[in-house]
């Protein structure tokens, strides 16, 4: 075979689809957006700023108002405000080391995850939690549209849901550079409609205010207390895996240079953990809507953002035009979030297949595989008891995303015990690493079963401190009593170009793989085991014979092969 390394022309600015491979494995890149690999700085062309833009377009997500609501009819307005703000900070602290590490080194969750304690395999479990998080969220914000759908059109529920999943499609199959147009686009109309009402109702009824500050709840107490905060930050803290999504975007982010720095920084932070801050806002304004119509709608209603903007929009519109703008709003947040659901959950579903078949079959596939679960979801009427659902799940979700930003920010960091670059290359990093693991499974089982009460009555609340907590002591007590030994199979991926130019960015340098022949840049390669030449990632991946992937030796010798000149 030729092995010779060819020169690669410079990327035009929308990249052409490359041929598919003898093997048939990698498809067009541009299309499938980078779905397994490393986001080369050739594809990533968009300033911070539209990237941050991009990512924060995401989560015009309705379910806040719902979340909001729902905490608040249940404990009162004082317990929900105090369950927000905990919920928000833990989520801000925690998002903050891995919206860093997937700008910087412009990899996904999954692949953080890899390398941050979970081993190649080991992450598989973490892929789909989250994708179940994207299934879990499409649905309840189908349901939502569903319901906007009834009140404007009279279209029955079973009906809406149904519109409101397949409309995705044609939005989703074109990736970041589609979706980059839509939210960019939609932001502001969707803003205008979502602040223009708060603002007005503070302006012109005063007693709003007081009415929503004094709200005691169904249970009619009205005091903060420990048990009602906790469980609220509970149903809050499920959405501390949205930090995967956001990171969906963030991967698309330029080298930061010492010309974008302060540029670069804002979008990270604002697009990154910065996200909660937009989400705890529209928790508390869910509160005061829900608080606004609950006379005349009763609690129940009270919950759902079509009501919610309804009774605002009334207040302030000719009522001709109170459904119409209501189910508008409603329609522009479904499309913004669940593109991205979508979009983020195919990644994730692809991801952990690929892993475990050896077999890529292709991103659209796992569209409409997230599309089904979510449609079946909406069907069954998950809306209605959504609070458990949540509560549920934010045990799993707060598990993982604190077990990988204890070890960045702790191992890798502080201890210095696990790599500071990240690894998620197959034959670099052992099948599973006791690390994440251990920390995830004994966080996410324990904190489980203490939220159903398998403790007694007393603890139940506390189920997401525990998770917290446990997993925030394991991680570090099992990388030192591990050694560390298990974060890389072997540290030399046998390329003699360093990984990381002088700037600590990504190396642009660019090489061919020598199975699927075409050109990749250097931090998503390794030597192959069996010619001397190089293997991208997604080949090494679906390598089923493991013929090249490189042996746990702890060194190879770099290959004489010289880069092409392509940066």
């Amino acid at each position: 075979m030729d092995t010779r390394i060819q020169l690669a022309e410079p990327a035009p600015p929308d990249p052409a689809p490359p041929a598919e491979p003898d093997d048939g494995q990698a498809v067009r890149e541009t299309l499938e957006d980078y779905t397994l690999r490393f986001a080369p700085r050739s594809y990533r062309r968009w300033t911070p700023m539209v990237v941050a833009t991009t990512a924060l377009g995401g989560i015009a997500y309705m379910a806040d108002f719902s979340i909001g609501a729902g905490i608040a009819m249940a404990h009162g307005t004082g317990n929900a405000l105090v369950a927000i703000t905990v919920a928000a900070a833990l989520i801000f602290v925690t998002g903050f080391p891995l919206a860093y590490y997937a700008a910087r080194y412009n990899i996904d969750l999954d692949l953080i995850t890899r390398g941050s304690g979970f081993g190649y395999y080991g992450s598989v479990l973490t892929g789909v939690i989250f994708a179940s998080f994207t299934v879990i969220f499409f649905a309840l914000e189908g349901a939502i549209m569903a319901q906007g759908l009834e009140l404007g059109f009279g279209l029955p529920l079973w009906l809406g849901y149904a519109v409101s999943t397949l409309m995705v499609i044609p939005l989703v199959i074109y990736g970041m550079k589609a979706l980059s147009k839509l939210q960019v686009w939609t932001t502001p109309i969707w803003l205008l409609l979502m602040v223009g009402p708060l603002v007005y109702l503070v302006a012109t009824e005063p007693g709003t205010v007081d009415s929503f500050l004094a709200y005691a709840g169904t249970d009619g107490e009205g005091g903060v207390n420990t048990a009602s905060v906790l469980l609220g930050a509970g149903v809050c803290l499920s959405l501390i895996a949205q930090i995967g999504e956001q990171i969906d975007y963030l991967r698309f982010m330029p080298p930061k240079t010492g010309a974008n720095r302060r540029g670069w920084w804002t979008a990270v932070v604002m697009a990154g953990p910065g996200w909660v801050v937009l989400g705890a806002l529209k928790q508390a304004i869910g509160v005061f809507l829900a608080v606004y119509i609950l006379s005349e709608v009763g609690p129940a209603a009270a919950t759902e953002p079509i009501q919610q903007f309804r009774g605002a929009f009334d207040a302030m519109m000719p009522s001709w035009l109170v459904v119409p703008l209501a189910v508008i709003l409603v329609v522009i947040s479904q499309i913004k979030i669940n593109v991205t659901n979508a979009y983020s959950g195919s990644l994730a579903w692809t991801n952990s297949f690929t892993r475990v078949t050896k077999h890529y079959p292709g991103r659209m596939v796992f569209v409409l595989v997230n599309l089904a679960f979510a449609l079946v979801l909406m069907e069954a009427d998950m809306f209605s008891f959504l609070n458990s659902v949540l509560g549920f799940y934010a045990n799993c979700a707060i598990a993982w995303v604190v077990t990988v930003a204890t070890d960045i920010g702790v191992n890798k960091y502080l201890l210095k015990l696990s790599p500071h670059a990240p690894e998620f290359r197959r034959g670099m990093l052992y099948a599973v690493n006791p690390v994440g693991v251990t920390a995830f499974t004994a966080a996410s089982g324990l904190s489980i079963a203490m939220y159903f009460h398998a403790f007694g009555d007393t603890l139940q609340p506390y189920s997401p401190v525990a998770a917290v907590v446990i997993a925030f002591v394991l991680t570090p007590v099992m990388a030192v009593v591990t050694r560390d030994k298990y974060y890389l199979r072997r540290s030399d991926d046998g390329i003699a170009v360093p990984l990381l130019d002088a700037e600590g960015n990504p190396s642009g340098v660019t090489y061919d793989c020598h199975v699927c022949r075409q050109s990749y840049e250097r931090p998503d390669l390794a030597a192959c085991r069996a010619h001397d030449a190089m293997v991208c990632s997604l080949c090494l991946s679906t390598d089923k014979a493991a013929e090249h992937v490189l042996p746990p030796s702890p060194a190879v010798q770099p290959s004489p092969a010289v880069p092409s000149s392509g940066t």
